[in-house]
């Protein structure tokens, strides 16, 4: 009996080990780009060039900026946790969007390359809101649409709580991180040590403005059932396409269609009366 104690004990202290590096290296699993050296370009993308942007808290961003047309939308978009902003701003820049006249604005968050500062919740939104005023500063009255891919889509999500927008465009959203961290690590409370929720479901059931969300069948990081909470959360104006797929592969696939979809709610049409 002492030694089923004994076991018992050990196993307890194990699991206790266990969680507390989980909770002490939350943030370098929740923002890898920020922690290690992942291999990315720094070319500025065709079309594109290299801004700085200047956060409230002071904070400088690197980011990737190129205007709309006259009348035009800007598409702001946010990567993911281990990605840069260089692929969205090529991808944006060009087809189709870039025959539509859209703008597009990639910004690298606090913390990541070209950037200072170290991430957070509360850091990346800042980040967002200081995206979004950029766009308003460099093409005033222009319509935004806000994408974002993963954790992106949860910076997207609270900026369009306060900001006006023409939409959601969300690449394998969850609906929140401590859903996310059940999944992966089922055995963890995450309530107990999660620094940073990003409370997505809660935070687009506020929202009138569309939703077009894109998840692939076979996403191993963010699984579609928390694409689908999220989109029930967002009520009847979300709409979402199960494609196949995995957490990568399905960025862009749906770019004509959301191009489309977005450009037909600018209340005036891009480049009338020019």
């Amino acid at each position: 009996m002492r030694i089923l104690g004994y076991l018992l004990v050990a196993i307890l202290c194990l699991y206790g080990a266990a969680a507390g590096v989980l909770a002490f290296y939350q943030r370098r699993l929740i923002y890898p780009g920020a922690f290690m050296a992942f291999p990315h370009d720094d070319a500025v993308p065709a079309g594109t060039e290299a801004v700085t942007l200047t956060t409230a808290d002071g904070e400088r961003l690197h980011g990737l900026w190129s205007a709309p047309r006259p009348g035009c939308g800007v598409v702001l978009s946010f990567h993911g946790n281990a990605s840069f902003p260089g692929p969205h701003a090529a991808r944006f820049a060009g087809s189709p969007w870039r025959e539509a006249g859209w703008g597009v604005l990639s910004i690298a968050y606090r913390g990541y390359p070209g950037s200072t500062g170290s991430p957070s919740e509360t850091g990346l939104i800042e980040d967002g809101f200081s995206a979004y005023r950029f766009v308003s500063e460099k093409a005033p009255g222009a319509p935004v649409l806000l994408h974002g891919h993963s954790l992106g889509a949860a910076v997207a999500v609270a900026v369009a709580e306060s900001r006006p927008h023409l939409g959601l465009y969300l690449e394998a959203p969850f609906d929140s991180m401590s859903h996310v961290v059940r999944v992966h690590f089922p055995y963890v409370p995450s309530g107990l040590f999660l620094l940073d929720t990003y409370r997505s479901d809660l935070r687009i059931a506020h929202g009138s403005a569309p939703v077009l969300i894109v998840q692939g069948d076979d996403d191993n990081i963010v699984p579609d059932a928390l694409a689908r909470e999220l989109a029930s959360a967002a009520g009847p104006r979300a709409r979402i396409e199960l494609i196949p797929g995995d957490h990568v592969s399905i960025l862009g696939s749906r770019d004509g269609e959301a191009e489309a979809l977005f450009r037909g709610t600018i209340p005036v049409p891009c480049g009338a009366g020019r």
